[in-house]
């Protein structure tokens, strides 16, 4: 299955993020990050180990406490939210865990359920159609009823989906949705991220380290270096980057960093060092 048309140039942002900076405890995380996620793309943010991409996920789903900056999602200002608009705001987010996440003691069923229930006046009734068609939606129709345990890693990461997208969100928000399958799985996973944006008309965004995924599904790629964002482009433009730590990740080359020793002296005394961290 080939990846759908790209989004249009001058589709307007779902979400606008403007020189966020955020800190754990001493250490700056993000250095003034600055990027937008236009309405129906699929924007994947990629970066090494410590980039910093898996604080800017949680950031973009309003799950992070920054240090300053500025971030609008679906128009709305965050920091200037009430504690209801910021609940009803968060009802338009749908999330699909690293792992799936899934209650063990639930059924497929009652797992995609769950937002219904707690979010919804529904009756029970409704609330199993509508699960039921979402569950169709991931090709797990039929399979309710069967328990977690009782699934592969690749219909456990399906029913993360159902779960997600219960609730019809404006932006769907996955976190390593190919970590641990295999290929041929991770492919058709791949075609199901594409079948929902086109099919829901919701925008996504995807924190992976695969780069065949990412590749195949992106309308643009954002790749973050040690809290600082070194492109935002189509995939083309990211393969023919010029940029010698684009051309390390994507490549798998490793980057053997000179220690300054200032820096190795102080950690090792103990010391708080000027400069900053990333994770």
């Amino acid at each position: 299955m080939g990846k759908a048309a790209q989004q249009p140039m001058d589709a307007p942002p779902v979400i606008e993020v403007e020189n966020l900076v955020t800190h754990y405890g001493e250490r700056q995380i993000l250095n003034g990050v600055t990027m937008e996620v236009r309405d129906g793309e699929i924007m994947v943010i990629m970066g090494g180990s410590g980039s910093g991409k898996s604080t800017l996920l949680r950031h973009l789903m309003a799950l992070e406490i920054k240090t300053s900056g500025t971030m609008r999602i679906l128009g709305k200002d965050i920091d200037a939210l009430s504690q209801v608009e910021f609940f009803d705001l968060r009802k338009k987010l749908g999330v699909a865990f690293q792992g799936g996440a899934l209650f063990s003691s639930l059924t497929v069923g009652e797992n995609a359920m769950l937002p219904l229930y707690e979010h919804t006046d529904l009756d029970i009734k409704t609330m199993e159609i509508m699960v039921r068609m979402k569950l169709e939606v991931v090709e797990l129709g039929g399979f309710e009823d069967l328990m977690p345990a009782e699934l592969s890693g690749g219909m456990i990461k399906r029913a993360a989906f159902a779960r997600a997208v219960v609730m019809d969100p404006k932006i769907l928000f996955c976190d390593e949705p190919s970590a641990g399958l295999d290929p041929a799985v991770a492919s058709a996973l791949d075609d199901l991220i594409l079948n929902l944006r086109d099919a829901m008309g919701m925008s996504i965004v995807v924190v992976t380290h695969e780069l065949e995924s990412a590749f195949k599904i992106a309308d643009r790629i954002t790749i973050l270096d040690r809290g600082d964002i070194l492109m935002i482009g189509s995939v083309e433009e990211v393969r023919k980057s010029s940029n010698e730590r684009i051309y390390n990740l994507l490549n798998r080359v490793p980057e053997a960093d000179a220690i300054d020793v200032d820096e190795y002296l102080s950690r090792l005394t103990g010391e708080i060092t000027s400069g900053s961290a990333t994770l």
